[in-house]
């Protein structure tokens, strides 16, 4: 791996999970320039000195970016100069990897356009070789559009100026590390990793220009050396497939109490055995299955003791800032008694995934679908469907492999408030659905979290619930023993339709959990004094009434959650949230991710033992 110089801002390796040792980190001072009007194209922007200067991978809206302007941007542009490493050899393919531009981006290499994606959430990967024609340097050029009116997939990105309730502050353009990679003629794809419960991977690995000869070689290792290796010609499969088998006394499984993680090397080999092209990667042996309405993490009901976690940083805003900042929210959340979170409307960075894979952490991977009108992927017409599909298939292909990703949700909250609003939601809910079930068959997948069930066979039911009162809530959820659990209706949201249907279809027994509940609105009196006090009782805001005071909260925070853990139908809950977010005061810490109460406590709260988890109904360990 190149070390990178210590100015570079996150200069760490972004996909962990498949690097290679020649890459360079593009990270830094890129000139900038705004757009407002969509009109670079036609006035030369392409081959034009930019006027500004900004930071990359941090969004113009961000501080950390030096511009910190939360204005709406239709269009920004970027402008570098690259210079490819000295080692890198002459014969070798050049790769531009974007791990996420929001929305709409197009690159060009002195002047030829090399390529154009469309998402703001998902990575993508240009091949600048051909437009380079042998040149070791070059101009690099990146317009991103963020169309303002578009009905886009932006998570909770607000889509009027001002950040509100739970809406914050926009990101736009190059907001996650941009890299180049030197790769060989023919090379290595991205592995799909897949554990099962036999005590074996099935590795599918792409090669990229290969040809008959050509053999790629896996090797799996762990702290005493290598494991089990196998090869596998290339030419016989469209896509080259092995079966690592490790043998039971080197078989250790993850999970939250040993994330184990094994390293894997992969080799794509000529005729002759020389390696042509090296990856390193690494897996974790774990299984996920679904007995009954229960939820199985290698065969033992594991308690999902999850934590909204909504990816926002007051400096860097989706981005964060650091690298010790991703690790720390991770710690934050088992400090407090999770066991895992929900990474909410946001799709992760891949290098946060990295770490909860290596600390144990379990995720719920998420689709950022809000930023339509009426909370779903569609209003008027079809068009944001495709958009949806297209950028939920990337993301699951991206993080196909993380072993701490433990279910799917494409989906959340989705309702619209018009009498056919079931026609277009339908078809989107079926497809995101069944393409994650085609894509995945290893993990459960929740159609929509909340609201709107509608693909009878769900692997996942759930609802979301703010009561705050605990004898109420346990009222809310009570009706899970009899089989008609808590479902969020259109009373909840206001929907006034006459004869509308009700979101959800009937409840056929799936694992169940409340993925949402709490939200308590605290801020303790010593951050109080700092605030303005109009702002602390007008604009800041969390779920019910504020408590009187630190004792109240714990007491229903306590009485919240035990409702929860203490069905034995259950298996999770998602408190929210982690941290306050802006103007949303329900977090465990402050947005500056200092403490706002007694942590010990907190975890007395949510790391206790559940119910689900003292039942015997399940199978043995594999």
């Amino acid at each position: 791996m190149n070390v990178q110089d210590s100015s570079v801002p996150r200069p760490e390796h972004p996909r962990p999970q498949f690097v290679r040792p020649r890459w360079l980190s593009l990270n830094g001072t890129w000139q900038w320039e705004r757009d407002p009007s969509d009109s670079g194209l036609e006035r030369g922007l392409v081959d034009t000195e930019l006027t500004g200067q900004i930071v990359v991978p941090f969004a113009p809206e961000s501080e950390l970016s030096g511009v910190a302007d939360p204005d709406w941007h239709e269009a920004v542009w970027y402008r570098r100069r690259v210079e490819l490493p000295e080692d890198w050899p002459e014969g070798d393919r050049v790769l531009l990897h974007c791990q996420a531009v929001d929305h709409d981006a197009t690159v060009w290499v002195d002047g030829t356009e090399v390529g154009r994606h469309r998402g703001g959430h998902t990575s993508f990967t240009l091949d600048l070789t051909d437009a380079l024609d042998g040149r070791r340097s070059a101009t690099l050029v990146l317009r991103a559009r963020d169309p303002r009116h578009e009905l886009l997939p932006r998570g909770k990105q607000a889509t009027w100026f001002a950040n509100t309730h739970c809406n914050y502050t926009r990101t736009t353009g190059i907001w996650q590390p941009v890299w180049l990679e030197s790769v060989p003629t023919a090379y290595l794809g991205r592995a799909r990793i897949t554990p099962d419960a036999a005590g074996a991977f099935d590795l599918d690995v792409p090669v990229v220009h290969g040809i008959p000869g050509q053999r790629v070689r896996a090797t799996l290792t762990d702290e005493a050396g290598d494991v089990v290796s196998a090869e596998v010609p290339v030419g016989l499969q469209l896509t080259p497939h092995l079966r690592l088998d490790v043998p039971r006394e080197r078989q250790r499984w993850w999970g939250p109490e040993d994330p184990h993680l094994y390293g894997l090397s992969l080799e794509l080999l000529d005729a002759d055995g020389g390696v042509l092209d090296q990856v390193g990667s690494y897996a974790g042996l774990r299984t996920i299955a679904i007995h009954g309405h229960r939820i199985l993490l290698n065969g033992e009901p594991v308690f999902q003791r999850l934590v909204l976690d909504q990816g926002y940083w007051p400096d860097g805003l989706m981005t964060a800032p650091s690298e010790e900042a991703l690790v720390r929210d991770i710690e934050l959340g088992l400090a407090a008694g999770f066991n895992g979170a929900r990474i909410h409307q946001k799709i992760a960075e891949e290098r946060f995934l990295y770490h909860c894979d290596r600390m144990g952490y379990l995720v719920w991977g998420e689709f950022p679908d809000w930023g339509v009108s009426g909370q779903g992927p569609a209003g008027h017409n079809q068009k944001p469907g495709p958009t949806f599909v297209a950028q939920w298939v990337e993301a699951v292909e991206r993080d196909y492999s993380h072993p701490s990703i433990v279910g799917w949700c494409p989906l959340n909250e989705t309702h619209q408030f018009l009498h056919d609003r079931f026609t277009v939601l339908d078809d989107v809910t079926f497809a995101m659905y069944w393409a994650t079930k085609g894509m995945d068959r290893t993990r459960p997948v929740i159609d929509a979290s909340g609201y709107s069930h509608r693909v009878a066979t769900t692997d996942v039911w759930d609802s979301h619930d703010y009561t705050q009162d605990p004898e109420e809530f346990a009222r809310v959820m009570d009706g899970l023993a009899e089989g008609r659990p808590h479902t969020n209706t259109g009373e909840n949201t206001g929907d006034g339709v006459e004869g509308a249907p009700p979101y959800s279809l009937p409840y056929a027994g799936q694992p169940y959990f409340c993925s949402e509940y709490g939200g308590i609105w605290w801020v303790p009196e010593h951050q109080r004094s700092a605030e303005d006090a109009t702002n602390d009782e007008g604009e800041s805001w969390g779920y019910g009434n504020r408590p009187a005071d630190e004792e109240e909260f714990y007491s229903r925070a306590e009485g919240l959650t035990r409702v929860l853990d203490q069905n034995p139908l259950m298996f999770g809950y998602c408190y929210t949230q982690l941290t306050d977010v802006f103007q949303e005061k329900n977090g465990i810490y402050a947005f500056d991710r200092s403490s706002k109460l007694d942590v010990a406590r907190v975890r007395s709260i949510f790391d206790h033992p559940s119910a689900y988890e003292r039942a015997d109904d399940h199978p043995s360990t594999p």
